[in-house]
């Protein structure tokens, strides 16, 4: 494997993170990005590795930012075929675009609360399933954009959090992983912080993307801080670890790179 490809897997320890074990419990992972630097493309990456010919994953994804186009489009140029992972069960994706949660459309009787429950109880159905089934596959839940699923909650962060909490429960009750991207610059001027606070405090690991501290540069378009809460040594005890490096998004690839050591 290319080094510069494996840095982000190695900070995410991805091997635990996509399979799992007594000893290395299944995690949450937050990105946290800004206007300046998307941190989408870690979805991505992610989405590409969960859905590898060798593993043995899928993927429950709850889309509010893209319709699955966007993503299909996408991961088709990474060399991962969606359509085909959808056909496999593999990949089961939540258009929130087009309002498939009851209650959050407005409609008449349903309320913001009944309508994120009942999303909930799909993906929970979906986790069941596919926990029964021989193949037992380890199941990823991914949400492409919280701070768009609080708007569609009319701003409430309590719906929102209840939500993730529910969420969070399958982590333990299944071993599925909880991976969700939040944009923290909307909420650096304001004191609604609940939402990227509290889920900073269930995160196992916060990715962070952000612009150079020096500025703008042509080879460079921005810098990860990986911080792994839970990261295991092999020898069933955790320590955290913290690793910054820098990236450059190209067509079909990210690469990825240590501060000073491109010239």
């Amino acid at each position: 494997m290319d080094r510069s490809s494996s840095l982000l897997d190695e900070a995410l320890d991805l091997d635990g993170l996509t399979t799992p074990s007594p000893s290395q419990p299944a995690r949450v992972v937050l990105v946290e990005d800004c206007v300046e630097t998307s941190g989408a493309f870690i979805l991505h990456h992610l989405m590409k590795r969960f859905l590898s010919p060798h593993s043995s994953n899928a993927v429950v994804f709850v889309a509010f930012a893209h319709p699955f186009s966007h993503y299909e489009r996408i991961l088709r140029k990474m060399g991962c075929n969606l359509v085909v992972q959808r056909d496999n069960n593999r990949f089961l994706f939540f258009d929130m675009l087009m309002l498939e949660c009851p209650g959050l459309d407005g409609g008449v009787g349903q309320s913001i609360e009944s309508g994120l429950f009942a999303l909930y109880g799909k993906i929970q159905k979906a986790v069941e399933v596919s926990s029964l089934a021989e193949s037992k596959r380890n199941i990823t839940v991914m949400i492409d954009d919280l701070s768009l699923m609080e708007v569609a909650a009319n701003g409430s962060s309590n719906h929102v959090m209840d939500f993730l909490h529910y969420c969070h429960t399958l982590t333990t009750q299944f071993g599925c992983s909880l991976v969700t991207l939040c944009h923290e610059d909307i909420y650096s001027s304001t004191e609604r912080a609940t939402i990227p606070l509290q889920v900073e405090y269930l995160a196992d690991v916060i990715i962070k993307a952000e612009p150079l501290a020096s500025g703008l540069a042509t080879d460079v378009h921005g810098q990860l801080t990986v911080l792994n809460k839970g990261f295991y040594d092999g020898l069933g005890s955790s320590r955290s670890k913290m690793r910054n490096f820098h990236y450059r998004i190209k067509e079909n690839i990210v690469e990825y790179f240590y501060p000073g050591s491109r010239t």
